[in-house]
């Protein structure tokens, strides 16, 4: 395996525990309820003014991924208690301990992958949709895999209403991959495992880009490109995302 080297950037969070003890007095349910005039908004000011403000400054600098991130409305990826805070720089409870990141993270993970609009893309965690949406708008096709079903069926259905027709989303262990519908040109991770899942790898096309934060206490963001020869690989910055969940097996 070939090491391209290391970049060193400050923390990210993909979840964080400060701003989570601030808002997820509510969260335990994750109920979008009936949204506020304010939140059935366009809110094209508040997106722009977060790319502005945040996406820009931590270095995103592809038009495609700005112009996305302009695009897609936050806010309806979040419960309504929750609303109001959709276009701070930072990640929100969505229910089942689980988080939507922080924006510029989602900016930061989505331009690495380089994506173009013929590329098959895999996403492990899709949580809100959120991510899943912003990738839609830049790829092909997304299919994305949830190991907690009623944020599978939530997400599924804010993406439906929202109009997205190119994202599958399956109730499964991420870890595990999507084998029967690989190879694919990308592969996401918006959860962290402890080490990187050799079955991704594995569903990887030639050419392909694997991104995910790995570690339990440490984490770091890894960018994996398969070769013919092999896997290149460097790592971007240190991160925090909730843990990779897997499925009880009945040997453990």
């Amino acid at each position: 395996m070939k090491h391209l080297g290391r970049i060193s950037l400050p923390i990210a969070l993909g979840c964080s525990t400060l701003l989570g003890l601030l808002v997820w007095t509510s969260s335990c349910h994750g109920d979008r309820g009936s949204e506020s005039p304010s939140t059935l908004a366009n809110r094209q000011a508040d997106r722009d003014h977060l790319v502005e403000e945040y996406i820009i400054p931590h270095g995103v600098t592809d038009p495609a991924v700005l112009a996305v991130m302009r695009r897609v409305p936050r806010h309806r990826f979040v419960p309504s208690t929750y609303a109001s805070f959709a276009y701070m720089d930072g990640p929100l409870p969505i229910g089942h301990g689980q988080t939507i990141s922080q924006p510029s993270l989602v900016a930061k993970m989505t331009e690495a992958l380089t994506l173009k609009k013929t590329d098959k893309v895999l996403e492990i965690g899709t949580g809100s949709g959120y991510q899943a949406a912003i990738l839609a708008e830049l790829a092909g096709t997304v299919l994305t895999i949830e190991i907690v079903e009623p944020l599978a069926r939530q997400a599924e259905l804010t993406l439906a209403e929202l109009g997205y027709r190119n994202i599958r989303v399956r109730v499964g262990d991420g870890y595990l991959g999507w084998p029967e519908e690989a190879p694919f040109d990308a592969i996401i991770v918006t959860a962290a495992p402890d080490h990187v899942p050799q079955p991704l790898l594995d569903q990887l096309a030639v050419g392909g880009r694997l991104i995910l934060p790995v570690g339990r206490f440490f984490q770091t963001l890894e960018l994996y490109h398969r070769t013919a020869d092999g896997y290149e690989h460097k790592t971007l910055s240190f991160v925090r995302f909730v843990p990779l969940v897997r499925e009880r097996r009945e040997e453990e």
